[in-house]
């Protein structure tokens, strides 16, 4: 914040009513020029609304994919090489977009940073996420179509095979993630996906020094091509037991190979490694020891949106001040209660909802 910022938020602590003229009168300027603070720090996320009410704790920042999902899913096991019957449905996604709206969802402040088209898709998609409360005033907009992932998933849910196109998102470089520096520097927790591109990843990586940034490989191909990003501005990595292989050039197949993966990150100077092991649950290393946490039993309706839920409840107990495992351990209830919907982001998520799955399955 600027020096007359930090003014105006002084004055708003020590009386939240405190209108526009008022503020002037105190800092003997103009209210136009008081309005052109207000506007800043609402841009920032350090007041919000029209009441100028103070955000008491940071709220986190989302850099990297948005795009539509096109789900198709096959009515019986699906058959190769030839057309099968089943249901297709279309809805906001893209890996950054998602965990945004599950942070949302869970009562957090965030900031979503990507590209969309100037099309319908784009129109519809920032609308809907717009109302579910993510701020996305730093989504720039391009003459490209906007993303799409197209899904097929077998008549259990489980994902057949997958077609990202994002070309929108590869459009996300410095010159936009420059428009939001405020709010990535101000930021309690800032995720970034694998979706972007390499300077540009270093430029936000480069714009959060001082806050937790949680890298999210997005798939084998892009870690191997952001790899070498990966040093002490990262505070946690998220990937799979493929993507841990491709972000080190190590193997993982066996855990010992795991953890000196994970090992080989944090001599980078990445403090965590949380590695997702799909059914088993997930492995937290730190530079000090290794969690095995166990995935919650769930019913599967469809896994689509499943690792973004996670993420995104592990960011969300980590602004409240959890531990990273207690925040590991939240994220996998998430993930549990995303598998258990129809939906990729889960519209009725709640920290109550989370924290009931987790005293169900642990009462003690």
């Amino acid at each position: 914040m600027t020096e007359r910022e930090q003014q105006i938020v002084d004055l708003l602590r020590r009386d939240p009513l405190m209108g526009s003229e008022a503020l002037a009168a105190a800092l003997g300027t103009t209210r136009t020029s008081v309005n052109v603070h207000l506007s800043n720090l609402g841009k920032k996320g350090v007041i919000l609304g029209r009441g100028y009410v103070l955000a008491e704790r940071p709220g986190a920042v989302v850099v990297g994919g948005a795009n539509m999902d096109l789900k198709a899913r096959s009515a019986a096991p699906a058959t190769s090489h030839t057309s099968n019957p089943g249901h297709g449905s279309m809805a906001p996604g893209g890996v950054a977009r998602n965990i945004a709206e599950n942070l949302a969802r869970l009562g957090d402040r965030v900031h979503l940073v990507s590209v969309v088209g100037r099309d319908r898709l784009g129109d519809n998609l920032l609308d809907h996420t717009a109302a579910a409360g993510v701020r996305v005033e730093h989504v720039a907009r391009t003459d490209r179509p906007t993303g799409t992932y197209t899904a097929v998933l077998d008549a259990d849910g489980e994902l057949i095979v997958a077609i990202a196109d994002m070309e929108a998102t590869a459009e996300l470089g410095p010159r936009q993630l420059h428009s939001a520096r405020d709010v990535i520097a101000t930021a309690g927790v800032l995720v970034v996906d694998g979706n972007l591109r390499r300077e540009a990843l270093d430029y936000a990586l480069d714009l959060a020094e001082g806050v937790r940034t949680v890298f999210e490989p997005v798939s084998v191909p892009k870690a191997a091509g952001l790899k070498d990003a990966l040093d002490a501005r990262v505070y946690a990595v998220t990937p799979n037991r493929d993507e841990l292989a491709a972000l080190t050039d190590l193997p993982t197949r066996t855990d010992r190979q795991v953890s000196a993966a994970a090992r080989s990150l944090h001599s980078r100077g990445v403090e965590l490694v949380w590695i997702r092991l799909g059914e088993r649950g997930s492995v937290l290393s730190t530079t000090e020891e290794v969690v095995e946490i166990p995935a919650l039993p769930t019913s599967v309706q469809d896994v689509t949106g499943a690792g973004d839920a996670m993420l995104a409840a592990f960011c969300h107990a980590l602004l409240a001040g959890g531990s990273p495992e207690e925040a590991a351990r939240f994220g996998h209830a998430a993930a549990a209660l995303t598998i258990d919907s129809p939906h990729t982001v889960r519209p009725d998520l709640t920290p109550r909802l989370v924290r009931a799955a987790l005293d169900q399955e642990d009462p003690t």
